[in-house]
């Protein structure tokens, strides 16, 4: 080998180190915490936006079906106190204090204040 071809090589693997270490950090800078956490959050911002543009959609096409099911969620998160109060009316629960629903604990807190 020559001194000429060397030297070539040497230079070739000084210009391949730097691109290296050129891509290394290009990998570092986009992997850094930050970095990835403000990606995501653009996505999410882009994901979310599509979802509220197909629900706008859907609720301009389609108004009576979304009051229904939006209806059907209210009264499925609301069935504890629902049932509570259906409950009432249908036994007629009036305790001693004659008022109906009023626990008799609270009833008596009522009477001494």
């Amino acid at each position: 080998m020559s001194l000429t071809e060397i030297e070539d090589s040497k230079r070739a693997a000084v210009r391949a180190r730097r691109r290296f270490e050129a891509t290394l950090a290009a990998a570092q800078q986009r992997l850094h915490p930050q970095n990835l956490a403000g990606e995501a959050w653009d996505g999410v911002k882009g994901k979310s936006a599509d979802l509220a543009e197909g629900a706008l959609d859907a609720v301009k096409k389609r108004p009576a079906a979304v009051s229904l099911a939006l209806g059907a969620l209210g009264l499925f998160l609301a069935r504890a106190p629902l049932k509570r109060a259906v409950s009432r009316l249908i036994a007629g629960d009036e305790d001693e204090s004659g008022e109906a629903g009023i626990d008799p604990a609270d009833a008596e807190l009522r009477e001494t204040a």
